[in-house]
């Protein structure tokens, strides 16, 4: 076979066959195929899509690039599930949600990303811990999964290696906006960790990727379609990012509201503990190990309020390097930056609206997030005690406050806070989907 061949064949809008995409993704793989073809091939599906065999075919292809887990030597004792996001401002969900799954008879060995674009990264936040390695060798991997339940780790080199390569170039070519590719992108990694199971988080709003209903919904029904096409058993919940989820943004912040959130009932903010439940009773009910969703939904709250979730986040965190006591004493471990600053709207009123994005730009201008890949990250930084939509603001009332290293970074980030957050004399519309109350828009199953 040519690449060329192939390239022109989804250029004349063809359907490619399953050992096409075969032959393409292993030159990609080892870089017989170069990055000229690459890109073309990556336009060509761009402005001419893939069918459903071809976007299964395709992330089969890179799944099978590299290592691809298996569990059944380990005779685990319940199935093996996961969830992704879509990325998202204040998104602290898998934090929460490993746990309560494992302490429901679950095991999830979860691969999780950096921080891209305006949206924080779970990998970024589990580095706030002192000690706590994401980067564990695959025995220590495997151990912590089998004995914990619950593993949070980065993506290794030998994970789906082609996906890492065809990203690189789509994010220089204009190429990352195709659902075609997304879909491939994100099963391609999750598939090859071995799962059972698997439910998406698809982000609609301002503050995600997909900024309208229809693509979040396009989006959510192209991953179920091909990951049980690919054999495992998924399902999608499309959620609300038109403003902050929770009430903290940044690493360390986000790390204390996992905390707050798992010890203190009065410290669950309602949508995010919406969230966090509705996808943990899906991944119950998609592995098994409940009938309904509503079944799975009670035993979630169980394991969160009787405690043994925290005591899997506890057992998660020490397995993988960090302190043995971080639980009981958080506060001591994770560093806040010196610079305090209450952002207090203009007016009295009731916040209207959110321009979520800018809120995760502020967070990286702070220093919690990266403007181009090398940079480092200050997890001591973020903004936190957010109101929401409907909040009321007042003198006595702020909106947020900004953690900072410099008086001037801290104006800075309270700025575009007041910029982004829209105030007025009335209470909003909630009836708007953009502005309801509830986080939980659409569930797409097979």
């Amino acid at each position: 076979m040519l690449a060329q061949e192939i390239i022109r064949k989804k250029r004349d809008k063809q359907n490619l066959t399953t050992e096409e995409i075969e032959f393409f993704v292993k030159g990609i793989t080892d870089n017989s195929i170069s990055e000229g073809q690459i890109s073309a091939f990556a336009m060509a599906i761009f402005f001419n899509g893939m069918s459903m065999d071809e976007r299964i075919a395709l992330t089969l292809g890179m799944m099978n690039s590299g290592t691809v887990l298996s569990w059944q030597d380990m005779n685990l004792p319940g199935p093996i599930l996961d969830k992704h996001s879509t990325g998202g401002v204040g998104d602290k969900v898998s934090l929460i949600l490993g746990p309560i799954i494992a302490a429901c008879g679950g095991f999830v060995p979860m691969i999780s990303g950096r921080g891209l674009g305006h949206t924080g990264g779970t990998l970024d936040k589990f580095e706030s811990i002192p000690g706590y390695s994401v980067t564990p060798d695959d025995a220590k991997f495997r151990s912590v999964v089998k004995n914990v339940g619950c593993a949070i780790i980065g993506q290794t080199a030998n994970l789906a290696p082609a996906d890492k390569r065809f990203y690189g170039i789509r994010d220089v070519t204009a190429t990352v906006e195709s659902i075609d590719l997304i879909t491939a992108s994100i099963l391609s990694k999750k598939l090859a960790a071995g799962l059972d199971g698997l439910v998406m988080d698809v982000k609609f709003g301002n503050g995600a990727f997909a900024d309208n209903l229809l693509m979040a919904q396009e989006l959510a029904q192209s991953i179920v379609e091909v990951s049980n096409g690919a054999g495992v058993k998924t399902s999608a919940l499309i959620t609300d990012m038109n403003q902050v989820l929770g009430w903290n943004v940044g690493n360390g912040v986000e790390v204390q509201e996992t905390l707050d959130f798992f010890l203190d009932v009065a410290k669950r903010e309602p949508r995010l503990h919406e969230v966090v439940i509705n996808l943990c009773g899906e991944m119950l009910r998609v592995g098994g190990l409940v009938e309904t969703l509503e079944e799975g939904k009670e035993k979630a709250q169980k394991s969160l309020d009787s405690g043994r979730a925290v005591e899997v986040f506890a057992k998660m965190v020490s397995a993988l390097g960090g302190p043995t006591d971080f639980v009981e004493k958080s506060t001591k471990y994770l560093e806040k930056a010196p610079i305090q600053l209450d952002v207090f709207a203009d007016k009295s009123g009731y916040i209207q609206s959110m321009q979520t994005r800018d809120i995760g730009i502020a967070v990286i201008q702070l220093g919690g997030g990266r403007r181009v890949a090398s940079d480092s990250i200050d997890h001591a930084v973020g903004i936190t005690n957010f109101l929401g939509i409907n909040g009321e603001v007042s003198a006595n009332q702020p909106i947020a406050t900004v953690f900072a290293r410099s008086e001037d970074a801290a104006k800075q980030a309270e700025e575009i806070i007041k910029q982004a957050i829209k105030v007025s004399e009335e209470k909003p519309n909630l009836g708007a989907l953009a502005k309801t109350e509830t986080a939980i828009i659409e569930t797409i199953t097979s």
